[in-house]
């Protein structure tokens, strides 16, 4: 793929990941925003703390910083994914533009978000001792960097294994390798359980359930997008059909 190419699905991947991130933008705040706020209704409550001063409203946090944030992160994780789509092309199965980039989706929600999720899921405000805040930071990013190169490392052994096994086999042989490698992950790394007593268990849920419903409407969407502009860039158009009668040159100046 020449540098013209790879430099046009750069550009698309990051309008697909901007358009992405509104999407992204709307489930957060109309699912994410009420349990933060309910949360910081109960922290608000149980704390011994009063009359701190408030940096940044509430209501700025809630519109402006939001979607700072998301679009940003949309812009950014669409940039990087469109590279890793152009690498994949042609290298992982027979797969077109379209498929190749719902493949790379899939892949990043699971191994970039949905893996660390399941060892450290997000918490709402009043949930987390800040003494251990930057252990569990640390932690989290971690999770995430062992989770994506496990997951390079089973599509590698996948690839390797396939010739001798068969996709479907190598496929299976490389899952296996993959969740066995996250299961001792999730063994050895330290745990946490700091939900404050009292603290309501279907608010808590339902934040976690609305953070992976935000990241599923990013790469989701995203991958949709993309794949649509990534094969209208790289498959060729079918030349339109001449019409019976007529001839190819029949609108050419004489």
């Amino acid at each position: 793929m020449n540098s013209i190419s790879v430099r046009a699905l750069l550009v698309r991947g990051m309008l697909a990941g901007l358009a992405a991130g509104l999407l992204a933008l709307a489930v957060a705040y109309l699912l994410g925003e009420p349990r933060v706020d309910a949360a910081i209704g109960f922290e608000e409550a149980h704390s011994h703390e009063h009359g701190g001063v408030e940096l940044v409203s509430r209501a700025v946090q809630s519109t402006a910083g939001l979607a700072t944030g998301v679009l940003i992160y949309g812009v950014a994780i669409g940039g990087i994914a469109a590279l890793v789509v152009c690498f994949a092309l042609g290298r992982v199965g027979r797969f077109g533009p379209r498929a190749t980039a719902a493949l790379v989706s899939l892949g990043a929600l699971v191994s970039v978000y949905v893996v660390p999720f399941l060892k450290y899921p997000a918490n709402p405000p009043a949930v987390g001792d800040p003494a251990t805040l930057d252990q569990r930071t640390t932690l989290y990013f971690l999770m995430v960097v062992l989770s994506v190169l496990l997951t390079v490392a089973a599509v590698i052994l996948g690839k390797r294994l396939a010739p001798r096994l068969g996709n479907w086999n190598a496929t299976v042989a490389a899952a296996v390798a993959f969740l066995t490698a996250v299961g001792l992950a999730y063994a050895f790394l330290p745990s946490f359980n700091e939900v404050p007593h009292g603290f309501p268990a279907t608010l808590l849920w339902q934040f976690r359930l609305a953070a992976l419903a935000v990241q599923a409407t990013l790469w989701g969407s995203f991958g949709l997008l993309f794949g649509y502009l990534a094969e209208r860039l790289i498959v060729p158009r079918p030349a339109a059909a001449v019409a019976p009668g007529t001839t190819a040159n029949a609108g050419a100046v004489r």
